[in-house]
């Protein structure tokens, strides 16, 4: 089982296609593909959220509140064995400072810690605390799988500064059944054709020159945020079948800020 954590800041902005054909001449003259997008290539990436009955943890995230968090399992590919490996994730956000916590299990072992509690098996001591936070969410939040998120990315990384990074996430489709990563890919999109989801990953302030880049193309801060989005659609499709819908909120639900220490990265 191998564990990795991150600490940055994420910056989102949506971009038209033509937003999208100016902007990468000018970020390769200060960026890389990754190992996974060399010669314009994508990879895809799949997830299922977790979230309660009444989807507080979701309406929660996007009322801004200065401490959030969301847990989803993620693959880079269509699971197809039980062996095969997949990420669960526990993602914070403290006043825009994101903390990824990801452990790296099987199928199986991902399976029986969410739906039995089964912690896996670990002598790591990072592995043992990222484990801690994940089995603490899960007492304090009754999640189950909700959505399931796909989408295909485009990724770059600095040339002079490996740390900074910027990923572009579009096709991104969602359903609300079939909640599983041996499923196919397949689902409504969130996004209309030709746009891309944008996302500044960085240690610290975004450097210059591509403040200057952005500036100079009118590509400007955005809030998206995929579940947040879907959470969305999925309500106003409600409403209009229904007419009117009254979704029920608990409002004493509140994600405790800090409930365990953050790891150090």
């Amino acid at each position: 089982m191998a564990i990795t954590s991150f600490k940055r800041y994420e910056k989102k902005f949506m971009l038209t296609q033509e937003q999208f054909n100016h902007l990468m001449p000018k970020l390769k003259e200060y960026m890389n593909e990754d190992e996974h997008s060399q010669d314009g290539g994508t990879y895809h990436i799949y997830n299922i959220y977790y979230d309660n009955e009444t989807h507080d943890v979701i309406r929660h995230s996007i009322s801004k509140p200065y401490y959030k968090e969301k847990l989803r399992l993620r693959s880079y590919h269509v699971v197809h064995q039980q062996e095969e490996t997949v990420f669960l994730e526990l993602k914070k956000k403290i006043d825009g400072v994101v903390n990824k916590r990801r452990v790296v299990l099987s199928l199986a072992e991902s399976q029986a810690f969410l739906e039995h509690g089964i912690r896996p098996m670990t002598k790591n001591y990072m592995g043992e605390q990222v484990l801690n936070e994940i089995e603490y969410y899960l007492k304090q939040n009754p999640v189950q799988p909700k959505v399931y998120i796909a989408y295909e990315r485009f990724a770059l990384f600095g040339k002079d500064d490996r740390s900074i990074r910027i990923t572009f996430d579009f096709n991104i489709v969602s359903r609300r059944h079939d909640l599983s990563l041996q499923k196919d890919n397949y689902g409504e999109k969130i996004l209309k054709e030709g746009m891309y989801l944008m996302e500044v990953k960085i240690s610290d302030a975004i450097p210059i020159w591509l403040t200057q880049i952005l500036s100079e193309l009118s590509i400007y801060n955005s809030s998206f945020s995929k579940y947040g989005n879907e959470y969305q659609k999925y309500i106003k499709e409600i409403n209009n079948r229904k007419g009117s819908v009254q979704v029920c909120y608990n409002p004493s639900y509140r994600q405790q800020e800090n409930p365990l220490p953050l790891l150090t990265p």
